[in-house]
């Protein structure tokens, strides 16, 4: 994946679970099937702020606190988060949210999570197919399949960008129908 910075600075650390106050209108990009949020209330807040204001993303915001990320998200970023919704959670076998909230998977909870994070602010229309190096240091693909994009893990499970460009004071939030495992490091 090829990435325009829109503006400077790097992402340190995933908010996974402080995307929960998404919710958007209908998107302009012809290259996803998505619904995009780009009013000046969403901007007045942040990444933790808009995903606690989103019942549909309650599980990422429990996942964000417990790997102690909040204060990371809640800073000056850019931050590019793609952020898995509750569907996407309850999608994992039986058991492994539960398991990794638990105080001694937060280093792994930590690793997952910084892996759905990439420096930037970018945009729907910034997001080019090909490799894309995640804060977590690992890389994902990303596939424009009939004007649809996807992205697949480490782990070669292929996900939906399902809603985009949700825009936070300190960048952007884009919804994905699955989590992103990194690879076996």
């Amino acid at each position: 994946m090829k990435i325009r910075r829109l503006s400077a600075g790097l992402v340190v650390v995933l908010a996974m679970g402080t995307l929960a106050a998404a919710c958007g209108s209908s998107s302009s990009s012809p290259s996803t099937t998505s619904t995009t949020q780009t009013t000046q209330a969403a901007a007045s807040k942040n990444i933790v702020q808009l995903a606690v204001g989103d019942p549909q993303l309650s599980d990422l915001v429990a996942a964000v606190k417990a790997a102690g990320l909040v204060s990371t998200l809640e800073g000056k970023g850019p931050f590019t988060v793609f952020a898995p919704d509750n569907a996407a959670f309850a999608a994992l076998p039986a058991g492994t949210l539960a398991s990794l909230l638990k105080p001694a998977n937060k280093s792994e909870l930590t690793s997952i999570l910084t892996y759905h994070v990439v420096p930037g602010a970018l945009m729907a229309s910034d997001i080019m197919p090909g490799a894309v190096k995640t804060v977590n240091g690992a890389t994902f693909t990303v596939k424009d399949t009939g004007g649809k994009l996807t992205i697949t893990d480490g782990k070669g499970n292929t996900v939906d960008i399902v809603q985009t460009n949700i825009i936070a004071s300190n960048g952007v939030v884009h919804v994905i129908s699955g989590v992103l495992i990194p690879p076996a490091s």
